[in-house]
């Protein structure tokens, strides 16, 4: 019992250190202001909001692929894999699951926006609508 104790144990605390060293880096939304104000930034801002959320108001120069269509849509961003790609939905669910997914097709410098879109909208940031 406690041999089945142990490893039981240990197989969980080894998948708790996979899954956080699968994290993505934040980035706070200030850091992204001022990336987005540098000219010569190669900062790649995905939004994985649906379509219909985009339109509804988006971070300027934000590319906008819905988070269940990164995979057939890999084609129009792969160009970026060597470039920071900073990722975001509403709350965070839908970046993860494209994070996760862009990590697996090279994507080398990958950021999670601090807050996602809910942060973004909670501290007035502008909007392209």
């Amino acid at each position: 019992m406690n041999f089945l104790k142990s490893t039981l144990i240990l197989l969980l605390s080894l998948a708790s250190f996979i899954s956080f060293a699968e994290q993505t880096a934040t980035i706070s939304q200030q850091d992204l202001l001022a990336l987005m104000a540098t000219p010569a930034s190669k900062t790649i801002i995905l939004d994985v909001r649906t379509a219909k959320e985009f339109s509804q108001g988006h971070i300027k120069g934000a590319i906008n692929i819905s988070h269940d269509q990164i995979k057939t849509n890999l084609s129009k961003i792969i160009g970026y894999k060597n470039q920071t790609v900073v990722v975001h939905c509403r709350s965070g669910r839908r970046a993860v699951s494209a994070e996760n997914v862009l990590r697996a097709a090279g994507f080398s410098d990958l950021r999670h926006l601090d807050g996602d879109m809910n942060g973004w909208q909670a501290a007035n940031l502008p909007l392209i609508k």
